[in-house]
């Protein structure tokens, strides 16, 4: 099964972010060493093993990344707070919890600082391009969460989920048959 991850960096400090990490640490690092970034960061969505299959060669080639997680046996210098905002750059990373999908599952919105609207939401396995994420915790709770946490932003916003192609929360609230 294919598993979304994703990488971003500013421009001008070539200081980047990963989001979750797949199955194979080798194409992330390959578009590292081509782009000349500073990875510093990884952000973990939620911790089923599809999202952070190449946590260790991830870690053992960068092992003062700061991770960060709403995982429960995390470190709690690991741990996701909310009002988090990690700058990367000129990038402003802020998270959302949205349990349902996993108990541990959290969103990551990007935006430039310092505007602070959300252009880009990392969404994991919450909803999927007119389709819903199975809610393995509760499905009640997952439907709540993505109307609460990701349709509350605004239409514009590009959301990336876990699986399958990108879309936007104006689509969903338009064409998700879930909704």
């Amino acid at each position: 099964m294919a598993v979304n991850c994703y990488l971003v960096w500013d421009e001008v400090s070539r200081e980047a972010a990963l989001f979750d990490t797949g199955w194979d640490a080798a194409p992330i690092f390959k578009i590292i060493d081509e782009e000349k970034l500073q990875l510093k960061h990884l952000f973990i969505t939620h911790t089923h093993e599809d999202h952070i299959a190449a946590m260790g060669a991830i870690r053992e080639r960068y092992p003062k990344i700061f991770i960060h997680t709403d995982a429960k046996n995390a470190p709690p210098q690991h741990k996701n707070r909310r009002d988090d905002c990690i700058q990367v750059g000129s990038l402003r990373i802020t998270n959302r919890e949205t349990c349902g999908h996993a108990d541990d599952h959290v969103i990551y919105l990007i935006g430039n600082f310092p505007k602070a609207v959300p252009q880009v939401a990392i969404i994991g396995d919450t909803i999927f391009s007119g389709s819903l994420a199975t809610g393995k915790i509760s499905w009640d709770m997952l439907k709540q969460r993505v109307q609460s946490e990701i349709f509350s932003l605004p239409a514009e916003t590009l959301l990336c989920p876990g699986h399958g192609p990108l879309t936007s929360v104006a689509e969903e609230k338009e064409h998700n048959p879930f909704f």
